[in-house]
């Protein structure tokens, strides 16, 4: 059987295949690992700013919060990141302005009255 022009052939393709597929695998592991160390620098650029713009109650107090609640706590990272930026924080935020930044952010809470006739 060996020989057989056609067997051949389907051979060579299926080489060619599996080399395509190999590349195309390498090319997206390496976007992969780009996007990987993006945001990696872009996290410790983010932690960088909050150490420049809180004092160590506020940073204490924003972990509390992120351990508790993780989304929440990225979200007023960015948030806090975001204003520091932009230039519209002055000094340190110390942890009663922080209190006050987590009140602000934290979205509204739903009360519901109960009452027994």
């Amino acid at each position: 059987m060996s020989g057989n022009p056609d067997d051949e052939r389907l051979e060579e393709l299926r080489e060619k295949k599996m080399e395509e597929l190999r590349e195309r695998q390498g090319g997206e592991g390496d976007a992969a690992e780009a996007q990987q160390e993006a945001q990696e620098r872009a996290e410790a650029q983010q932690e960088a700013v909050l150490k420049q713009h809180l004092t160590d109650g506020a940073r204490q107090r924003l972990n509390a919060v992120e351990m508790s609640k993780p989304q929440f706590g990225e979200k007023v990272k960015q948030q806090v990141a975001a204003l520091a930026q932009s230039g519209r924080v002055q000094g340190r935020i110390d942890e009663d302005q922080m209190r006050e930044l987590l009140k602000e952010l934290q979205p509204e809470q739903k009360s519901f009255d109960i009452r027994r006739r």
